[in-house]
């Protein structure tokens, strides 16, 4: 197995999959990086986390060669400029996608993004609730792997589930996608109202609203329903919508307490407005995204995204 993507997630995929005696490539872009964690046997987005001796560490494209499988963990929004680039010296095997985002060029899914790259590549989407550090230690994690090949989605199963870390099995490629990518922009409303200490009925409200417009956008891209009540949608959202080690979570939080943002890649940014255009499109109101993405752009205070969302018209749930 190879991971292409030496982040924090993809760090810790390698990890897991290693400590059950299993050989992983770890690529990484930064060849000097890759170089020092060879030795040290660590990653600093991953502090404390030792790599097991089955990690291999490496920057170069052709130590892929035979793997029976791709994971590719890098950042949502460089899926497409990854592909571009090195699409072409990939080897033969299924790619599976660990993203969590809407693309905001082209307002695409991450295996929408990968079939137009690479057309011949058989493709699946890995997401749900898990925090790279406690799928790195060894916490017990449970994640969505959604396939739509009825052969090769219980194949991909087998092979990436181990012992501390359970996939389950969806053919819903958009559900499951959707579902990762949405909850971090409740994510990121849910860490405001955090930041600005407007209470936990207030953030229990957002996520169960936000819940909804996830859903209803979802079902209007062709997902099916009972999909966003799974891991990949309502567990991921609790999950992110609760903790600080969410880098969604934690970006709200800064905004709502007025403080600066965080660093590292926040899925949700662009996310929100990508999610608000693809609503657009539809014809689905997304009132919960697009006050996120107006905050985010600085056309909204945040007591102006309050107000719109409190001055809605009233409906029945």
């Amino acid at each position: 197995m190879a991971i292409l993507g030496a982040g924090a997630f993809g760090t810790a995929l390698a990890v897991v999959h290693a400590a059950e005696g299993r050989r992983v490539t770890l690529w990484g872009r930064d060849a000097e990086a890759m170089r020092v964690m060879a030795e040290t046997r660590r990653n600093p987005r991953l502090p404390g986390i030792d790599l097991p001796e089955g990690v291999d560490c490496v920057a170069g494209l052709d130590a892929l060669a035979g793997a029976r499988a791709l994971l590719l963990a890098v950042p949502a929004q460089r899926t497409e400029d990854f592909l571009r680039a090195h699409g072409s010296a990939l080897p033969p095997a299924p790619l599976v996608l660990c993203a969590k985002g809407i693309d905001a060029r082209g307002h695409r899914l991450q295996t929408e993004i990968a079939a137009a790259a690479l057309p011949a590549t058989p493709l699946a989407a890995l997401t749900g609730p898990g925090f790279a550090d406690e799928i790195a230690r060894g916490l017990p994690s449970a994640l969505t792997l959604a396939c739509a090949d009825p052969a090769l989605g219980p194949a991909l199963q087998e092979t990436l589930s181990v012992r501390r870390l359970r996939l389950y099995l969806t053919d819903d490629m958009v559900g499951a996608q959707l579902g990762g990518a949405l909850k971090n922009v409740i994510a990121i409303a849910c860490g405001m109202v955090e930041g600005a200490r407007l209470g936990h009925s207030a953030r229990a409200a957002l996520m169960t609203r936000g819940f909804a417009e996830m859903t209803r956008l979802a079902v209007a891209l062709g997902a099916r329903a009972e999909t966003l009540v799974g891991l990949c949608g309502l567990g991921d959202l609790s999950l992110t919508c609760n903790s600080a080690q969410s880098r969604n979570f934690a970006l709200g939080q800064a905004l709502g307490a007025g403080a600066a943002r965080p660093g590292g890649t926040v899925e949700g940014v662009a996310t929100a407005r990508a999610a608000c255009q693809l609503g657009a499109r539809r014809g689905v109101e997304l009132p919960i995204a697009e006050a996120v993405a107006n905050v985010l752009d600085a056309s909204w205070t945040l007591p102006q995204a309050m107000d719109a969302l409190l001055s809605r018209p009233l409906r029945e749930e």
